[in-house]
C-alpha cells in the first residue's frame, strides 16, 4: 500500500516501475484475453514485450505513459493498464494470439484474480477518456503518470476519479429469495435488486426506497454484507445488503420502467442454478433456465450467503 502511494505521488518512481512492470491491454475499453485450455486469462505483458509491439506497429514507446497504475504484486511488481484503441484491433489480436472481449462477457469467463483488476483498469481508463478538460475553465487537464489524478494547470484544480454508491439487495420472505432482471440481461439471467443512492440518503433509506420502487414491497429488516467496485455504467461502489419482507406481504408489483421481471425463487431452484454453468439454457417450454451472475460478482456472493443461511435454519 505504501509503495503504491509512492508511485502515485512520484512520477519519476512511477516511470521506473513502468519500465519493469507488466501491462494489461485494452482496445477501446475491451480487455485482451487469451484462451488457455478451457480457461480464459488476462495476460500480463512485460514492458519489454509491449515496447516491441509498439515499435512493430510504428508507435513511440512514450505511449506507455498513457497507461494507468492498477496495483502491484507482493514483490512490488507494478501492474498497469493501457488502451491501444489507436491501433488496428485485428493486428494486435493476431500478434498476441488472443481477443479483445467486451468486459461484461469477459466477467463470465475469468476467475476471481483477474476480474477485479480489469474492473479497476476499465474504470480508470474510461474516466481519463471523459475528463480531459477542466469543468471550470474548459482548458485541457493533464494526468499524472500513475493516472491517479488530473490537473488543470490554468487554475491548479486537481480532479480525482470518483465512484457512485449503489446498494445491491437480496430480498427474502423467509423461505424464498427475490431475483429480478432488466431487458439488457442475457436470456434467463436474474440478479439482486440494485439502485444508486440519492443525495442525503442513508444506506438503510436507499434499500427501503429501491425495494419499494422496483417491486412494491416493504422492507422489514436489513443488514450489510460486503462491498465491491463495479465498473458499470461508469464506476460504482456496490454496497451489498440482505433484506427481509413480511411473508404475508410478499406480492410483487414490478416497476416496468425499472425492470423487465422479478420473481420469487425457492431454495431448490437457486441451488440448481448455482450448479449449472452460467449461460442461457432454453427449456422445452421455450423459457430459459435460471442462471446467475458470475462467481466473483457480489450479487453471486449474496445468493450464496442466502443459500447457506437457509441450509442452516432449523426445519
Amino acid at each position: 500500500m505504501r509503495y503504491l502511494l509512492e508511485l502515485k505521488e512520484d512520477d519519476g518512481l512511477c516511470r521506473q516501475a513502468q519500465n519493469s512492470g507488466t501491462f494489461y491491454l485494452f482496445h477501446n475499453l475491451f480487455p485482451f484475453l487469451q484462451k488457455v485450455g478451457s480457461k480464459h486469462l488476462a495476460p500480463q505483458i512485460s514492458a519489454s514485450e509491449l515496447k516491441r509491439i509498439l515499435k512493430k506497429f510504428k508507435q513511440n514507446k512514450q505511449k506507455l505513459e498513457d497507461s494507468v497504475l492498477i496495483g502491484c504484486s507482493d514483490e512490488c511488481m507494478a501492474y498497469f493498464a493501457l488502451d491501444l484503441g489507436s491501433l488496428e484491433k485485428m493486428d494486435i489480436e493476431s500478434e498476441l494470439k488472443g481477443s479483445f472481449i467486451e468486459l461484461r462477457k469477459a466477467f463470465f469467463q475469468l476467475d476471481g484474480k483477474d476480474a477485479p483488476l480489469l474492473s479497476l483498469a476499465q474504470a480508470l481508463l474510461r474516466w481519463h477518456d471523459t475528463h480531459k478538460y477542466c469543468s471550470k475553465t474548459g482548458q485541457p487537464t493533464q494526468k499524472n503518470l500513475a493516472g491517479s489524478k488530473r490537473v488543470c494547470h490554468t487554475n491548479g484544480i486537481i480532479y480525482y476519479p470518483q465512484m457512485s454508491p449503489v446498494v445491491i439487495t437480496l430480498v427474502s420472505d423467509g423461505s424464498r429469495c427475490l431475483l429480478a432482471r432488466q431487458a439488457s440481461f442475457p436470456q434467463g439471467m436474474y440478479s439482486a435488486l440494485a439502485g444508486f443512492c440519492d443525495v442525503g440518503e442513508t444506506l438503510e433509506e436507499t434499500v427501503r426506497r429501491e425495494v419499494a420502487e422496483e417491486v412494491g414491497l416493504e422492507v422489514e429488516s436489513m443488514w450489510y454484507s460486503a462491498s465491491q467496485h463495479w465498473p458499470f455504467p461508469n464506476s460504482s461502489l456496490m454496497i451489498a445488503c440482505h433484506a427481509t419482507v413480511w411473508p404475508q406481504q410478499n406480492e410483487i408489483r414490478v416497476n416496468k420502467l425499472e425492470l423487465e421481471a422479478a420473481t420469487w425463487f425457492s431454495l431448490e431452484e437457486v441451488v440448481e442454478a448455482l450448479r449449472r454453468e452460467p449461460r442461457p439454457l432454453k427449456q422445452e417450454d421455450g423459457r430459459f433456465s435460471l442462471w446467475l451472475p458470475p462467481k466473483w460478482a457480489i450479487a453471486h456472493q449474496l445468493i450464496q450467503e442466502w443459500v447457506k443461511q437457509q441450509s442452516t435454519m432449523p426445519a
